[in-house]
């Protein structure tokens, strides 16, 4: 069984059928108009190929997704409020704070503050990757009120980055559990994958999930978990050496549609 199920949609008034994993996530998708299946990965090329085969009709050709062409990007002149690019990291978290200070006197640091912090730190280190042919984007909103802490564009290919809080605190990993110091374990690895298969979805391009871990004393990890990069702070660099997947023009490419607050309305 390859734990394929293909989903018929219609998006931009044409019609799509969309190969997803038991998960949720998208794996690849037919458009009929263009007799083209779009592989978000081809690590299962012949698994979706089989699932598709009483779909496909005429000549079909099989590939990564297209780039935008010049005509498209031309097409994406934004509004100031439709650009995410100026988003500072940690930018929603910000304007909470802003708005909603809190009581002047806590027993306790505001846990927004310290998750802050942490994004603006992480941040900081990823906006450094930008003279190695890297692009940022950081607290890329989603529907439902979820948002993307940070999104990575670059030669390696694409990141969605979750940061997690953790300052001087042992950060327990197992698969899709995680504990920072004392606090219950949650399964934080399960959004991580989301939000990266949301982001797949959005930018028809594979993104890769990865946590964050800002600040922690260590990070013990039971097992690696399934295609979910556990990454400290201090090693975020070893994202940016990673290369060979997209040239410069697809990396701007990739940018100019990611930042478009329109790009993420139907994910």
């Amino acid at each position: 069984m390859s734990g394929l199920r293909v989903i018929p949609t219609w998006r931009h008034g044409r019609e799509r059928l969309y190969v997803c994993a038991d998960d949720g996530r998208n794996v690849a998708w037919y458009d009929r108009d263009t007799g083209r299946v779009n592989l978000i990965s081809d690590a299962r090329r012949d698994d979706v190929l089989t699932l598709l085969g009483p779909f496909l009709t005429g000549d079909v050709t099989v590939g990564p997704p297209p780039v935008p062409t010049p005509a498209e990007l031309a097409r994406l002149a934004l509004h100031p409020d439709d650009d995410l690019a100026p988003n500072r990291p940690g930018e929603a978290l910000q304007i909470a704070v802003e708005r909603d200070p809190g009581p002047a006197r806590r027993l306790r640091t505001d846990p927004r503050r310290r998750a802050l912090e942490a994004e603006q730190s992480v941040g900081r280190a990823l906006d450094a990757f930008e003279r190695a042919g890297w692009r940022t984007l950081h607290s890329v909103p989603l529907p439902g009120g979820a948002r993307i802490h940070h999104l990575l564009i670059g030669p390696g290919g694409l990141y969605a980055l979750h940061t997690l809080p953790a300052r001087k605190q042992r950060v327990r990993v197992a698969d899709p559990m995680v504990a920072a110091g004392r606090a219950e374990p949650s399964p934080l690895l399960r959004r991580v994958r989301t939000d990266a298969s949301r982001a797949s979805f959005a930018l028809t391009a594979e993104v890769h999930p990865v946590l964050a871990v800002a600040g922690a004393a260590a990070v013990d990890v039971t097992a690696a978990p399934r295609d979910v990069r556990v990454v400290p702070d201090t090693e975020l660099q070893s994202l940016a050496r990673t290369g060979g997947v997209l040239k410069p023009a697809d990396v701007e490419a990739l940018h100019a549609m990611a930042r478009d607050r329109h790009t993420w309305l139907r994910v």
